[in-house]
């Protein structure tokens, strides 16, 4: 969403753990610093996802549930297992671009296409 500055239909609303923020500042960070990417475009998209309407979650029941299923998928974090619990608790899909990913969790949430947002 962030390199291609997608606009997010008002009927949509997104949400992420808190830690969204630290993960895309630290993918940027990446970016820069290994010559992938300019500042000036690091800025830019960092700017774009500031200004999209994300609701952000990390609450105690949240981390817990993320615990769980990182548990039960044997996964070495919670970092991926945080946005398929919100997505448990509070969204009605969860949008990824991996398909892995998206056949991992069948079963547990809903999963939809990028697609689904415009």
């Amino acid at each position: 969403m962030a390199h291609d500055e997608a606009v997010v239909p008002a009927e949509h609303r997104l949400l992420a753990p808190t830690l969204i923020r630290s993960q895309l500042l630290a993918h940027l960070y990446q970016a820069v610093r290994s010559g992938e990417m300019a500042q000036k475009d690091a800025d830019r998209l960092l700017a774009h996802v500031r200004g999209l309407r994300i609701r952000l979650l990390g609450d105690r029941v949240l981390q817990n549930l993320a615990w769980k299923i990182a548990d039960r998928l044997g996964w070495p974090d919670t970092y991926t297992a945080e946005y398929i619990a919100l997505t448990r608790l509070q969204a009605d899909a969860f949008i990824t671009l991996d398909a892995e990913l998206a056949e991992a969790v069948e079963g547990l949430v809903a999963t939809a296409p990028i697609e689904a947002l415009s």
